[in-house]
């Protein structure tokens, strides 16, 4: 997701799912209060379809799923609902008719960082994401240089940053699964991502 707008005033839980079914912008939903999502940058997509299309080749054949940015996760212990731009959810009850429109146990969230959400990404919204029992690793990826922070959950529930950069492999030990940088970042331009970044920031 790309930016978060000015919220709207506060509505309760089952309020804001009836709400946004009739609308026709993403919105998440954080202690009753409503954020617009904005469109994402063309390096954001990529990055986001890369992830996706990595992990979604490498969990074939297992109980595994990979979602885009369009599905919905509610993290049940503070009533927020979210949208991950990427996220992997192995657990049977994200698989049943009643999680259609969202999953509550995602094993792994991917969040593609801009400028506008970068803040979010890694404050409030990871600590939205903490309280799901279900999640063992948070991927940030930088969209304008080649850099990633895995933060993996340990055995004491602690969360233990591990940083990627260049030609690195990032170790997605909730899955068993390895992603090179190269495949992160397939059809990047940095040159273009810098100076949309430099654009947003003046």
């Amino acid at each position: 997701m790309s930016a978060v707008l000015k919220p709207t005033p506060k509505m309760d839980l089952q309020a804001f799912l009836a709400w946004e079914e009739q609308q026709a912008e993403r919105h998440e939903f954080v202690g009753g209060e409503v954020f617009a999502m904005t469109g994402a940058r063309a390096t954001h997509n990529t990055i986001a379809l890369n992830m996706a299309s990595s992990l979604k080749q490498g969990l074939r054949g297992t109980p595994c799923r990979t979602h885009i940015e369009g599905m919905k996760v509610h993290v049940q212990a503070v009533d927020s609902v979210l949208y991950p731009d990427v996220f992997v959810t192995c657990e049977p009850v994200d698989l049943t008719p009643e999680a259609e429109t969202s999953k509550t146990a995602p094993r792994l969230v991917v969040e593609v960082l801009s400028p506008s959400t970068a803040a979010y990404d890694r404050g409030l919204k990871f600590e939205l994401y903490q309280r799901l029992p279900s999640l063992q690793e948070y991927l940030l990826v930088e969209a304008d240089r080649a850099h990633v922070d895995l933060f993996r959950r340990n055995a004491e529930g602690l969360w233990v940053l591990h940083p990627a950069g260049p030609g690195a492999t990032i170790e997605l030990a909730s899955l068993g699964l390895s992603l090179t940088m190269d495949q992160v970042y397939e059809d990047v331009d940095f040159g273009v991502a810098g100076a949309a970044t430099e654009a947003a920031a003046g």
